[in-house]
């Protein structure tokens, strides 16, 4: 079911880890930003759009991993966008010819891999290296690219509706999650995009994150902050004072425990080859 959170910006909230879908109207159709994850949920959003006369014209997915690069055959042949950097990413894992086979054995333990379409996987359009704005016909919505957590990785701000779309960041119940494939200093691309965050913080009235529950504007200052302690606490190896792990973590999230772990292990290790502390 789609929500309103602000005028002509709708969201639909995916039973798997609270995944946000923003449908962002314009003159002749929708923009689909992070279309979705289970094949009945796009269909369902797919067909409430058609009953309310509107047809998707643009997809923006804001980073190349799998869970915002989904599709359904239902919400038609609109071209697809990411940033350069992403398309590039998503390129690079389609090149593998196991990549998909892959995602299904990852999903096997969550129950839902049957029901996420992989068919049109990642079928996205590289913007122009540098683009400032998703090219549509609707309000503009303006593209802040960073390095975090993802390569290519895009927040969007729909300026004349004072809704940033966050990707996967500003989350009330993920941690921060840092790109520590090959990146060479994973904690600095996650300060600096937190610091372009923070500059459109002023501009914004309601912020959505890929993951979680939707905020207002007297919470992004305050999820920029949280975000920021907890990558100081990573780069410290300090054990982080952070609601969205340890004992105060919200039911069914005890798991980002062990990412945050994991992160704070890998990190340590990158430290130790690298010669400095971790």
């Amino acid at each position: 079911m789609l929500r309103q959170v602000a005028d002509g910006v709708l969201i639909h909230e995916s039973e798997f880890l609270q995944s946000n879908t923003i449908v962002v109207q314009g003159r002749a159709g929708v923009l689909l930003i992070d279309p979705g994850v289970q094949d009945h949920e796009m269909a369902c959003l797919a067909n409430d759009l058609s009953r309310s006369g509107q047809t998707v014209v643009a997809g923006f997915s804001t980073h190349p991993h799998w869970d915002h690069l989904l599709w359904h055959a239902q919400l038609g042949a609109a071209p697809r966008y990411g940033t350069a950097r992403c398309a590039a990413s998503v390129r690079d894992q389609l090149s593998d010819p196991g990549a998909k086979a892959r995602i299904t054995a990852h999903l096997l333990p969550t129950g839902i891999a049957e029901r996420v379409p992989l068919d049109l996987l990642g079928q996205i359009t590289a913007l122009p290296t540098e683009a400032a704005q998703i090219p549509w016909d609707g309000p503009r919505v303006r593209i802040i690219e960073h390095q975090a957590h993802a390569p290519g990785h895009a927040a969007l701000l729909i300026e004349e509706r004072g809704v940033l779309v966050a990707g996967d960041m500003l989350s009330d119940v993920l941690v921060p999650m840092l790109d520590l494939s090959d990146t060479a200093d994973p904690i600095e691309d996650y300060l600096a995009a937190l610091r372009l965050l923070d500059g459109v913080a002023g501009d914004v009235d309601v912020l959505v994150p890929g993951h979680g529950s939707v905020g207002g504007a007297d919470q992004i200052h305050a999820r920029i902050e949280q975000d920021r302690a907890y990558v100081h606490a990573l780069r410290d190896a300090q054990a982080p004072s952070d609601p969205r792990i340890g004992p105060s973590a919200k039911p069914g999230w005890e798991w980002v425990s062990d990412v945050h772990n994991g992160q704070a292990q890998r990190l340590a290790g990158r430290g130790e080859r690298q010669g400095t502390p971790g």
